[in-house]
């Protein structure tokens, strides 16, 4: 059973870009680099995702739990809402975060890892949605992203489980493409909160048995999706997912 909870836009929540980046300054000396996380196929791992019907102002965001060991879901809450900030690239989480915060609630056990369809720290201002969730929630959290964002990489061998670095200003490393499938294009894996990089890439691998993507990841796609569809009116109406840069 799906537990659907409807959420507003808290009071106080950024309501422009100066406001939100002078929060991210504020909670980005909150993350936690030195602690290693749970153990790939131990306890739970939840993914969260979100959808958007731009059109309609209406945000659906899913938290999905696995057991770790099985990759069975045993919870699963969605939260539909009002979108509660505009798109600004390097600012997705305050558009994400009350909806994701508000379905982690819901769940009726605990959330465990959290991976979320995004960055951690290879963000530009090194706190994306991963971390922001993390610190909030104080959940170890990672990010599992489609694309490097704007960091640079060299492709890793054509086997699973190779890695390359993923380097701001060619230098720093601020997470790593990983190749989960043989020959296909890697996923791009940073550190959210509580875990380590070697950490979150073994919990990366171990939730893509068969597909490019975490099984955390496909299947709160699809569940958020599916709450967006049941929140707004049956007439077909074009649904938005803007480029993840956050």
């Amino acid at each position: 059973m799906t537990i659907t909870t409807t959420v507003g836009i808290p009071e106080g929540w950024p309501a422009t870009e100066a406001q939100a980046l002078a929060v991210q300054d504020q909670l980005r000396a909150r993350v936690v680099l030195d602690e290693r996380g749970p153990e790939p196929g131990t306890g739970h791992v939840t993914g969260v995702d979100v959808a958007y019907d731009d059109e309609r102002d209406v945000v659906a965001a899913a938290a999905v739990v696995l057991d770790a060991a099985t990759l069975r879901v045993v919870a699963e809450a969605t939260a539909v809402g009002r979108i509660s900030f505009p798109y600004v690239p390097g600012l997705l989480a305050f558009r994400e975060i009350p909806a994701v915060l508000a379905a982690l609630a819901a769940l009726d056990r605990e959330p465990g890892l959290v991976v979320c369809d995004g960055y951690g720290l290879a963000h530009p201002r090194r706190f994306g949605l991963a971390s922001h969730l993390g610190v909030l929630t104080g959940l170890p959290a990672i990010g599992v992203a489609k694309n490097p964002f704007t960091f640079t990489h060299d492709d890793p061998a054509a086997p699973r489980g190779s890695v390359a670095p993923l380097l701001a200003d060619g230098r720093e490393e601020v997470g790593r493409a990983l190749r989960t499938r043989d020959g296909v294009k890697p996923v791009f894996v940073s550190v959210g909160h509580r875990v380590t990089l070697d950490n979150a890439c073994a919990h990366t691998l171990a939730l893509t048995p068969s597909y490019r993507l975490p099984e955390t990841t496909r299947r709160a796609d699809a569940l958020c999706r599916r709450a967006l569809r049941e929140a707004t009116d049956p007439t077909p109406a074009r649904t938005t997912d803007p480029t993840r840069s956050a």
